[in-house]
């Protein structure tokens, strides 16, 4: 059987007007990802892969090369010194610096996991914590091959200036050779390099939104929605040359952004002299009306364009659930399915394709261990062949008749449009292309060319995906305040005032209903106590308690936020407090009606509660945060209704959630709706 990985790397555009990244993610990725992923499998020898590289990581990572500190707004306010920061700036880095996942980057590194826990901080303790977040940063390879940063990780305390100006210029050079490594890799044939359109946009709602109908019939789309083919083409176009400007050579092919295609899109890639596209494995059983697993292990043709299909169930394997096993034994279960597939499919080929980057800061050593494990099995497996894209697209094809238009998520598209806020910044984006459209012709062809480049920046779908109740981060208002600067931006170019709405976070207009997110699918998080990100509880339901406090409010509430959701097994809460606040608190009591379920938890940090109320075993975990996990399976009744109470002093201090109880529907089944 053959087998083709297919890596994408991608960082959203965090550059402001002038240029200047204002969120850290792209050198931070760099120092830990984008180099080691191509070397782990190198390391191995004869196996193969592809790897999607889109344009915006392209275009930011060069920002790099020289003087990194002029580009980044954390590198800029990391070289300083902490006295010459202001308040916002130094609770700002305070916060990228506590972002780093606890459990895999944070406490294998002894003084940092004492300063990440710390709430003040010594000058000197504050300078640690920025080298050591960036040194927790640094991939397998840095740390065995860097002398760099292997010294200054033995030592963990008592950095100087001359530390951060050599570790940033060691980092610095690294990223350099970066895609120098893919060129020589792709020139060994070992792997296929593609790219995505511009800065990554949903192409099929650019063409036509009523396509998120077609996905979904339940889906509300902006009412005077525009198509905007001319961008579409754009994206596609200007990503060639620019991928052709960086490697010297055409991308293999392209994986579109969010696996989003319907029938216009591809016609735009073949027009674009693209070899192949590829998407999720549902468009292929909505394109078919055949839901048959067997329909998946081949590459296709569609209107003389080539098209392959992901298989869903494995690499989610990989980007979510083999974490949680020892990395031989997540081998071993990879090579079981691949020999199930092997043997009731003759001559199958298997295609795993998944984020390249975001999903190893989960697992222990950067997914080292797993993928040499992984590769290791592969390359021993004798029914197992690796092929890059480029050797699959000379493989026959099955015809494809029909494409059905959808995304990698759940085959539709809510997840960049049908929520409020979503919407909302559709309809932004649509005012002032109209806008634009009355003062097109006054404006010279220099203005003109900066505009458009504004506009192919805000149609980015990272935009689209943070704004709504169905993901989770901290930096929302960065991401608002990004999307909103490109349109802004577009009006100061035109001299015309812009909309007074343009000028308000979209996130905020939210009423007193908005703080309640139903779970969109099945969680299995542990029960540690310890703040993750948005990866263990993705798909979780989510109730923002500050949104319906006043502001003077905010500092006295022990618990900011509820995230909660449910498996077969059991029911899931997690509640994130505030941290000084919630130190004053002694327990959290649990109720649920209506069967009689009442008991009370010790917060005593670091502490960990397992016992039984009648039937109905639960554990309780609180270190960072509080988790919670209550079995199913002693429960009769189909809806259960929770209350929370936080206790100091033996006195109800917070009632949760603050709108009334919270309903959960035993019966609701998400089985059909995970997603990457």
């Amino acid at each position: 059987m053959n087998l083709a990985f297919l890596w994408h790397m991608h960082q959203p555009d965090y550059r402001d007007t002038q240029g200047v990244m204002q969120m850290p993610w792209v050198f931070l990725h760099a120092i830990k990802d984008y180099y080691d992923m191509p070397w782990m499998l190198e390391r191995h020898g004869t196996l193969k892969a592809a790897f999607n590289i889109t344009p915006p990581l392209i275009a930011q990572l060069k920002l790099y090369y020289e003087n990194p500190q002029s580009n980044d707004k954390f590198l800029a306010l990391w070289l300083r010194e902490t006295d010459s920061l202001n308040e916002a700036e130094y609770q700002w880095m305070l916060k990228i610096c506590k972002s780093a996942h606890y459990e895999t980057m944070v406490a294998n590194i002894g003084w940092y996991e004492k300063l990440y826990k710390q709430e003040s901080y010594t000058n000197q303790d504050f300078f640690d914590l920025q080298v050591l977040f960036l040194l927790s940063w640094c991939g397998a390879y840095l740390r065995q091959n860097n002398s760099a940063v292997k010294e200054m990780l033995q030592r963990e305390k008592g950095f100087t200036v001359e530390d951060k100006y050599a570790l940033l210029d060691n980092l610095a050079l690294f990223i350099k050779g970066i895609f120098d490594y893919y060129i020589k890799l792709k020139h060994t044939g070992m792997i296929s390099l593609s790219t995505t359109p511009l800065n990554h946009p949903i192409l099929p709602l650019l063409l036509d939104m009523q396509n998120a109908k077609i996905a979904n019939e339940t889906t509300s789309v902006p009412q005077y929605a525009m198509g905007l083919e001319e961008d579409a083409l754009l994206q596609i176009i200007r990503a060639k040359e620019l991928f052709m400007d960086t490697f010297g050579f055409e991308p293999d092919g392209f994986w579109p952004a969010e696996g989003a295609v319907d029938a216009k899109s591809a016609e735009l890639f073949k027009k674009c002299g693209a070899a192949w596209i590829a998407t999720d494995e549902e468009i292929l059983f909505r394109s078919s009306g055949i839901r048959e697993r067997a329909l998946l292990y081949t590459p296709y043709e569609y209107n003389s364009l080539g098209i392959v299909f992901r298989n869903h169930r494995l690499s989610n394997f990989i980007g979510f659930d083999y974490r949680f096993l020892e990395p031989h034994k997540a081998a071993d279960d990879f090579i079981a399915h691949l020999q199930s597939i092997h043997k009731n499919n003759e001559g199958a080929t298997v295609f795993i394709i998944l984020d390249g980057e975001n999903a190893w800061e989960f697992y222990k050593n950067n997914a080292f261990d797993f993928f040499d494990a992984l590769y290791s099995s592969i390359k021993s497996a004798s029914f197992v062949k690796t092929l890059t894209m480029q050797e699959i697209a000379a493989l026959p094809k099955k015809k494809l008749e029909n494409l059905a238009a959808g995304s990698w998520i759940n085959g539709d598209f809510n997840t960049w449009v049908g929520h409020k806020e979503k919407t909302r910044a559709w309809e932004f984006l649509y005012m002032a292309k109209r806008d634009y459209g009355h003062h097109k012709e006054l404006l010279d062809r220099a203005t003109q060319e900066k505009i458009t480049e504004h506009f192919l920046a805000a149609e980015c779908s990272d935009w689209f995906w943070w704004y709504g109740d169905d993901h989770f981060t901290e930096f929302g208002l960065e991401f608002d305040t990004l999307f909103r600067s490109h349109l802004l931006a577009v009006y100061s170019l035109m001299q015309v005032a812009p909309p007074q709405d343009f000028l308000k976070p979209i996130i905020q207009n939210r009423s007193s209903s908005d703080f309640l997110l139903q779970p969109q699918s099945f969680i299995s998080p542990r029960i540690s106590g310890r703040h993750s990100s948005f990866f263990e509880w993705i798909g979780s339901g989510v109730i923002n308690e500050y949104s319906s406090a006043s502001v003077m409010d905010l500092p006295k509430t022990p618990i900011k936020k509820i995230l909660y959701g449910y498996d077969v097994q059991n029911l899931y809460f997690a509640f994130v407090p505030h941290e000084k606040a919630i130190q004053e608190c002694q327990k959290l009591r649990i109720i649920i009606d209506p069967i009689a379920f009442s008991q009370e938890i010790v917060l005593d940090q670091k502490s960990r509660t397992r016992a039984k109320s009648g039937d109905i075993l639960y554990e309780a975990a609180y270190d960072t945060w509080i988790e919670v996990r209550i079995e199913r399976y002693a429960v009769k009744a189909k809806k259960l209704f929770f209350r929370f109470e936080i206790l100091k002093d033996d006195a109800v201090v917070q009632t949760l959630p603050g709108f009334g109880m919270l309903e959960i529907d035993m019966e609701c089944d998400f089985s059909e709706r995970w997603f990457a």
